[in-house]
């Protein structure tokens, strides 16, 4: 005999009745990844993809993010100084011959796009992935591009253009 959902004195449905609910969506949701993910590649997908000269570094960053700030940090070549640790991310900061980095990281896609939000006030370039914000100079943005993929992202900023320089 089905159960009747359970009701709080407002009327609305309980948290504790929406559990299962959300137990068996997130079930639904792992498995169609799971199936979408596992198809399988005939022997010419295979040799294709073993080929060295044929595997850029990019598609390999897919499979570790949204990684860690000490994933994107080993990737570009530093380790990675913690800087801020809280709920909504974390940031590290590298520093190398080449300059200095930040790297931020997300739990949630929503909280990077807050930041960028905010971050726009700023301006900047941004190379941006799922859940991480690696900011630099452009140079090392390109250059770390083909390593852990993502888009570059230029942010306006509020205020006058800077004018060229003499």
């Amino acid at each position: 005999m089905p159960q009747q959902t359970r009701r709080g004195h407002t009327g609305r449905i309980t948290a504790t009745a929406r559990l299962p609910r959300h137990a068996a969506l997130a079930a639904g949701l792992t498995l169609l990844s799971l199936a979408t993910a596992c198809g399988g590649g005939g022997a010419e997908e295979v040799a294709a993809n073993s080929d060295p000269a044929k595997i850029s570094a990019a598609p390999a960053a897919g499979v570790v993010a949204p990684a860690k700030v000490e994933v994107i940090a080993g990737l570009t070549g530093c380790e990675a100084d913690i800087r801020i640790e809280a709920d909504e991310l974390r940031q590290g900061a590298c520093t190398t011959p080449d300059g200095g980095y930040l790297i931020t990281t997300f739990p949630e896609e929503k909280l990077k796009e807050t930041w960028l939000e905010s971050a726009s006030v700023y301006g900047g370039t941004y190379l941006v992935g799922t859940r991480w914000v690696v900011s630099a100079e452009p140079k090392t943005l390109k250059r770390f591009r083909g390593k852990l993929g993502g888009e570059i992202t230029r942010l306006k900023g509020i205020g006058p253009e800077p004018g060229p320089s003499a």
